[in-house]
């Protein structure tokens, strides 16, 4: 230990100048007391801010759902629900398909589609009144609009093109086949029992249109019934909603509804 004379302190002969007095700093440096220094959250706001984030991230998920269904409902498929017995057996009363929207449009219609329209020219006739209470249509036609639930009959129907814009159609040659172009085809989706048409006729369907007619040809009201309509009795194609590519319900039935290509392969061009 040496005595500084200037200023009559004390210092370590190893310490720095002017550090009179100074002990060196502790290592490692004490810790500060739990708590102190740092402010602590009221009790119960970590659980209300848990159940705010919880409650916010669900309604994203669900307001997120309910666009994506109504955007998908409006430009890429929708669910419809079947009226009548006019497309048996490929459909039967209460089914739901699914119908892809994007036909016509980036996709061609074809002969054999079965496709959901809107009625015309009064097919339908004047429907039934809707007796269910006010808030069960409101739910419904709610529901409905943004996809949780299929379309109902309302101004649609459902039946298959057997000719499109430029075909000519006609019943029958002599073995009781419809011909389109002049070639017979062989019809395997008909309901058995059923024959191709009792109704003699033979149509050239317009540009931009389709031939329509259902299955169950003895109980359908198609294209055949029409006749006397502006385009004879076949359908604007603007009238198309989309091509039927799915049963989806009832459960124990569910399957592709394919084109039957083959009975339409054998069929010409029409002439220009």
């Amino acid at each position: 230990m040496t005595t500084d004379s200037t200023d009559g302190g004390t210092r370590r002969g190893d310490g720095a100048p002017g550090e009179t007095g100074a002990m060196p700093p502790s290592y490692p440096p004490r810790a500060t007391p739990r708590g102190r220094g740092r402010r602590t959250a009221p009790i119960g706001d970590a659980p209300t801010a848990r159940r705010g984030g919880w409650f916010r991230e669900t309604l994203t998920v669900l307001v997120s759902a309910l666009v994506l269904s109504v955007l998908i409902k409006t430009f890429l498929a929708q669910a419809f629900y079947i009226p009548s017995g006019s497309m048996e057996d490929t459909l039967e009363l209460g089914d739901r398909v699914m119908v892809n929207k994007l036909a016509p449009g980036p996709f061609e219609l074809d002969r054999g589609d079965i496709v959901v329209f809107v009625d015309p020219n009064d097919w339908l006739g004047e429907l039934p009144p809707d007796t269910r209470p006010a808030w069960q249509r409101t739910a419904t036609e709610l529901l409905t609009w943004i996809g949780l639930l299929p379309q109902d009959a309302g101004h649609h129907l459902i039946k298959r093109i057997i000719g499109v814009g430029g075909d000519t159609v006609e019943c029958c040659d002599a073995e009781g086949r419809l011909m389109v172009n002049g070639e017979p085809i062989d019809e395997p989706y008909l309901k058995d029992g059923t024959v191709p048409s009792e109704q003699e006729f033979a149509v050239t369907v317009p540009e931009d249109h389709v031939w329509l007619m259902g299955d169950n040809r003895s109980n359908s009201a198609d294209s055949r019934a029409h006749l006397g309509d502006p385009g004879g009795g076949a359908v604007p194609v603007k009238n198309i909603v989309g091509r039927a590519f799915v049963l989806l319900w009832p459960a124990d039935r569910i399957t592709l509804l394919d084109n039957p290509e083959e009975t339409f392969t054998d069929v010409p061009e029409p002439a220009p």
